[in-house]
């Protein structure tokens, strides 16, 4: 059981879990477009299997049966991202009325329980035929983006608890373009510094297009992973720099100050679009609290390849099923770095926190007592962090249901619900049950 109850935090608080489109709903049903993840699955070698989100979790009929156990949970809040492909079978043009009224359903089903809203409007799964036309790296992916936004906002964003337009940024830019692991799988130096800047140009165009329709509560969703030197030399030291910079503070400094590290121009520059430094007005839309996503460290050691000359080795600490060190407190230096450096008095919000771990299955209940003893190191943290005076207000728990987990397919269980992928039975794990008694103590 979990030694927290919600009673250790402040009324304000507010607790979540989190969940996204491609990962659950199962994207072969109501009329969305095909996604660059669709080709990736089907092209052999890139997903475990050649898996995919046509079916996943079924949540797009099934979502009524998985909001009961959010809110059977005690839980505050609901993250969930809306599929561009779903509204804009295209990416841009005609509207699939049909998904529209799949997130108006499942919109008005959430605040029916109780539940706050909490969108983020993009989760990785790009529409086929804008990655026809270049994706990430085409500078005008930052109006199509901002088109989308005013269609899915302009139906569901009048009853949102708040709202990010793009989850993560580091996986859609470097992840998917330098080192070829999801969708569309480039390695191409050119494409990762376009598309991290139009990620960010993207993100601070939705930002805009939401305030013209009054919405508030806005925020931006970063990724951290703690980067330790592999041992105390200068080279080390300056590898595990970079690698800081490149995974962490990129896109934060781009946000928050209008601006990005040196460590990472000097490979990424001369990559960048021609006027690249005129976009900064937009990517610093002001925005009301910031999103953290942690889950590990990396141990970081130099080479002799060219830029960005590192290597990530195997670390000493406890590994969760993804082979990703346990190491909670990283994330306490993150919040206290982040309101530092870059943030200063506004919220900040875990927006995903948790580990996939192996289920074991003890007289007809599953048992994942890894997950509890992670969530609990990590929330003992975020209360250490809070009462010196990092201003933390809420917590995701990643996530609700076991699912489609990219290019690893189905194999890696981060779920507080066991879903068996024959039958689409969900069954509440151990860390649910603990985590019901905490949140109602």
């Amino acid at each position: 059981m979990f030694t927290f109850k919600r009673s250790d935090f402040p009324r304000d608080f507010q607790f979540g879990t989190a969940t996204s489109s491609y990962q659950i709903e199962g994207h072969k049903h109501g009329g969305a477009g095909p996604t660059h993840w669709d080709s990736f699955a089907a092209t052999p070698g890139n997903v475990v299997r050649a898996e995919n989100g046509a079916l996943a979790c079924d949540h797009y009929h099934r979502f009524e049966e998985d909001l009961d156990l959010v809110a059977q949970a005690g839980l505050d809040c609901y993250r969930f991202s809306t599929s561009w492909a779903r509204v804009l079978p295209e990416g841009r043009g005609a509207i699939n009325q049909e998904g529209l009224d799949f997130y108006d359903r499942l919109t008005d089903a959430m605040l029916k329980r109780g539940l706050n809203p909490c969108v983020t409007l993009y989760h990785w799964e790009l529409p086929q035929a804008l990655a026809d036309l270049g994706g990430w790296r085409n500078p005008d992916i930052a109006k199509w983006f901002g088109d989308f936004t005013e269609v899915i906002m302009g139906r569901i964003g009048d009853r949102m608890h708040s709202a990010a337009p793009i989850n993560e940024p580091w996986c859609v830019g470097w992840l998917s373009h330098f080192l070829g692991h999801h969708a569309p799988g480039l390695r191409d130096i050119r494409a990762t510094a376009r598309a991290m800047h139009h990620v960010l140009l993207a993100h601070g165009t939705a930002i805009q297009t939401m305030r013209a329709l009054g919405m508030k509560n806005l925020g931006a969703v970063f990724n951290f992973e703690w980067a330790t030197p592999a041992d105390d030399s200068a080279k080390a030291q300056t590898a595990a720099a970079r690698y800081d910079a490149i995974y962490n503070r990129f896109f934060l400094q781009g946000v928050f100050k209008g601006s990005y590290p040196d460590l990472v121009l000097e490979g990424l520059e001369p990559h960048l679009p021609k006027g690249w430094q005129d976009d900064f007005p937009t990517i610093t839309a002001p925005v009301d609290w910031c999103g953290l996503n942690y889950y590990t460290r990396k141990v970081i050691a130099p080479n002799s390849d060219p830029w960005p000359s590192l290597d990530e080795i195997d670390g000493p600490l406890p590994k969760t099923q993804m082979g990703w060190e346990i190491y909670p407190e990283g994330l306490y230096k993150f919040l206290h770095r982040t309101a530092q450096e870059f943030t200063g008095d506004l919220p900040l919000i875990v927006t995903e926190n948790g580990m996939a771990s192996p289920d074991q299955v003890s007289g007809g209940k599953i048992e994942d007592p890894a997950r509890i003893a992670y969530v609990q190191a990590h929330l003992d943290k975020i209360l250490k962090a809070r009462q010196e005076g990092v201003p933390v207000k809420g917590y995701f728990l990643w996530s609700l249901l076991d699912n489609y987990e990219w290019a690893l397919g189905y194999e890696k269980r981060f779920g507080l619900v066991h879903v068996d992928f024959e039958t689409l039975k969900r069954t509440p794990k151990a860390s649910y049950h603990a985590l019901q008694t905490a949140l109602r103590s």
